[in-house]
């Protein structure tokens, strides 16, 4: 009988089963994953963090399920379990980042809440600081260039959503998220329901004529789709809202950009900061505004309506 070496046994295992299929074999030499390593999985820590994050810390799913994203790319790159994890493990990490300053914030901030909060090691990264934001005038669309910009805009729904964002004031998820039952058609208010954390706020805003008449004809319409929000998206049709039009016109127009112009425009035609800011769903800075004016729907439509406010 014929005997094989070990080494000839492993090159046959490695080259062909006994299908003739080629099939590589386990490697022994492997560096265990961090799915692998002693303590509590990545898995049951993950969904205990976002529990965490939800329930203890009253934080919105959406910022929940971002800083579960974050923590989860940091412990498959360190390796390690989460428990053994030291203050130059996460130096390190920081240091290979390659991303703008305001997403090293959200990752930073990510970090803290875990190792701080939920883990009890403050010590892990206590030594590290957020990035110093510095201040940059703001550039604001003029009505002109958005009036250029619509004209370039192609389907009835993205023109809704441009007239809304710029008509509102809204964040950009609290007009995505609306359903028929957030809206007032009849006195053009639209009341979001989507902020379920304690970090934002959203009280009531309205739209105008010309919004409406972009509304009524995309609602007029609109596709069948089992969502029940009233722009129903995929996320690919979220990142590329409004791109073909961006490059017919070389502006650089987004939901942001049109809360910017309202905010900026409400202040031209004589609004007070007061009442901008409770359309934007911003909490009031003084006491006077917090404790002694009115913000009622009635008040905020009263205001809204004499502002005269248009776009096109």
């Amino acid at each position: 009988m014929t005997q094989f070496s070990t080494c000839n046994s492993i090159n046959k295992v490695d080259s062909a089963n006994e299908n003739g299929e080629w099939w590589a074999g386990p490697d022994s030499d492997r560096r265990p994953s961090a799915r692998q390593a002693p303590g509590i999985p990545i898995g049951e820590t993950l969904s205990k963090f976002r529990e965490f994050l939800i329930v203890d810390l009253r934080r919105s799913k959406k910022t929940a399920y971002e800083h579960t994203y974050y923590i989860k790319r940091f412990l498959k790159a360190v390796n390690v379990p989460s428990e053994l994890v030291t203050s130059e493990a996460v130096r390190e990490y920081l240091k290979s980042l390659n991303v703008s300053s305001a997403q090293y914030k959200n990752i930073l901030m990510a970090l803290k809440v875990f190792f701080r909060d939920f883990m009890k090691h403050p010590e892990v990264v206590e030594s590290f600081r957020f990035p110093h934001q510095v201040y940059k005038p703001k550039h604001i669309v003029s009505k002109e260039d958005l009036k250029r910009f619509y004209d370039a805009i192609e389907t009835s729904k993205e023109k809704a959503l441009f007239l809304l964002y710029a008509t509102s004031g809204l964040r950009r998820q609290e007009i995505l998220s609306l359903k028929p039952e957030d809206v007032d058609f009849e006195k053009r208010m639209i009341t979001p329901n989507n902020h379920l954390g304690e970090t934002k706020k959203s009280w009531c805003s309205f739209y105008n004529e010309e919004a409406e008449e972009a509304l009524n004809e995309y609602l007029a319409t609109k596709n069948q789709s089992r969502s029940k929000r009233i722009f129903p998206m995929q996320r690919h049709e979220v990142v590329e809202l409004w791109k073909s039009a961006r490059e017919k016109t070389g502006l650089y127009v987004t939901p942001q950009k049109l809360r910017e112009w309202f905010c900026s425009e409400m202040m031209h035609l004589g609004v007070s900061e007061t009442y901008i800011d409770a359309f934007c769903g911003r909490v009031p800075k003084s006491v006077l505004a917090r404790h002694y004016t009115d913000f009622s729907p009635e008040k905020l439509k009263e205001i809204y309506v004499e502002s005269e406010l248009s776009v096109l």
